[in-house]
């Protein structure tokens, strides 16, 4: 990795301290901690703390130097009206830039920026996912934008006809991020959702979700990540690495690169630690080690399929435990089907050079499923030290270059006939 990610920190704030109870302004404002945000702001930076309580608020919009520190107790509520997330901003939704509502916490073009605490996020998600059923016209138009190279300026949502649910938690183009410590529930869609961003720690944090599409942490072409001792019970993919779809991804052409992802707990959701599908502009340099994954739909999981093009590389798991696993405890399959919008070209995504070692589970359905495609095999894959209980042992197609070493699938025995 280009990056030392073992350095990685929360970077350093101004001595300066604002409370939230300071800036209150009656019951119902929530208008208070934007207001304490943006003193925080004119006077260089420092930190906003919110006071043990529940808070009620809208959009809030952070800037550089600038930390949000949930006091222990502390609960900030999310209004569930889509006309406090106007004006709308620049966004990246399922790997597409457009121009659409606010996420709740937003930030742009930042440094030193954190969200921290023990305190709690909550994002008011039930009454935003009906939407889901809601959105496939303004979806297919954005997907066709990108498709037709309609500029992103002009590609404007935010409308409730639109029905394109923000993240939660986005962050675009900043460099120096922390999210530490807090807890963060239901939210609109994607809950953690850094985008262009480099140097981001993500510690001790503890994600839950339970609508459609609702991730929990989507780096999103982002650069020299830790995410460490978090937890995750999700109503989609868990951790979900991407770097864009399709002819958008191509375009702006930025990876997601030099992540470490250890130590972390999943216990709901469709998979564990994920790649793709929305890897066109390419994932490198990764290393996964020291999880456990444990009811989720799927464990391990690397998926894409033809219009993604894209290059997934450099790619290691290790020491991770999968067990009770109703689909593939490992799955890397470029014939994956559940997207929003299909894509228009047929250009083939690539998998190399990928590592998984030292795992261990049982309870699972299915030891591994390992799919490439005609024109564009699976290429360079390790497995060694795999001690695994599954229904079936494993389903293959068009790999060149696969190395076994101490690779063991036995039947569950529970299930034994």
């Amino acid at each position: 990795m280009d990056c030392d990610l073992e350095k990685l920190a929360c970077p350093e704030f101004p001595d300066r301290v604002f409370e939230l109870k300071d800036f209150a302004g009656g019951s119902g404002d929530q208008d208070t901690l934007q207001r304490a945000v943006d003193e925080c702001r004119r006077q260089g930076g420092g930190t906003v703390r919110v006071n043990p309580g529940v808070w009620r608020t809208g959009a809030v919009k952070l800037y550089s130097n600038i930390r949000l520190y949930l006091e222990e107790g502390s609960r900030l509520e999310f209004s569930a009206d889509p006309a406090d997330y106007l004006p709308m901003v620049f966004t990246r939704w399922e790997g597409i830039e457009c121009w659409n509502y606010s996420p709740l916490i937003y930030a742009a073009d930042c440094e030193n920026i954190a969200v921290v605490g023990k305190g709690e996020l909550y994002g008011s998600g039930p009454q935003w996912w009906h939407w889901k059923s809601l959105q496939q016209k303004a979806a297919r138009k954005l997907y066709d934008a990108e498709a037709d190279g309609i500029p992103v300026d002009e590609r404007r949502f935010g409308t409730v006809e639109a029905a394109l649910r923000p993240s939660f938690i986005q962050f675009v183009r900043c460099r120096n991020v922390c999210f530490s410590d807090f807890s963060i529930s239901e939210g609109p869609q994607w809950m953690i959702h850094p985008v262009y961003c480099e140097n981001v720690l993500v510690k001790g944090v503890n994600v839950i979700s339970g609508g459609p599409n609702t991730d929990g942490l989507n780096p999103d072409s982002c650069s020299n990540v830790r995410i460490e001792d978090c937890t995750f019970a999700t109503g989609d993919d868990c951790i979900a690495l991407n770097s864009g779809m399709n002819e958008d991804g191509w375009r702006v052409n930025r990876p997601c690169e030099n992540i470490l992802i250890r130590r972390c707990r999943m216990t709901k959701g469709h998979g564990g630690v994920v790649i793709g599908s929305g890897m066109s502009g390419g994932v490198r340099n990764v290393r996964v080690q020291d999880c456990v994954f444990d009811g989720t739909e799927l464990g391990i999981r690397l998926k894409a399929m033809r219009g993604r093009g894209g290059v997934v590389e450099n790619v290691v798991f290790d020491r991770i435990r999968i067990d009770h696993i109703p689909g593939p405890a490992i799955q890397i399959t470029t014939f994956y089907q559940a997207t929003t919008t299909p894509p228009k070209s047929s250009v083939p995504p690539l998998f190399r050079d990928l590592t998984i070692r030292n795992i261990s589970g049982s309870g699972n359905l299915l030891g591994m499923e390992m799919k490439g495609l005609a024109e564009a095999h699976l290429e360079n894959l390790t497995l060694e030290n795999i001690d695994l209980a599954a229904d079936s042992a494993m389903e293959c197609c068009d790999i060149s270059g696969i190395a076994l070493n101490c690779v063991r699938i036995v039947k569950n025995p529970s299930r034994q006939s």
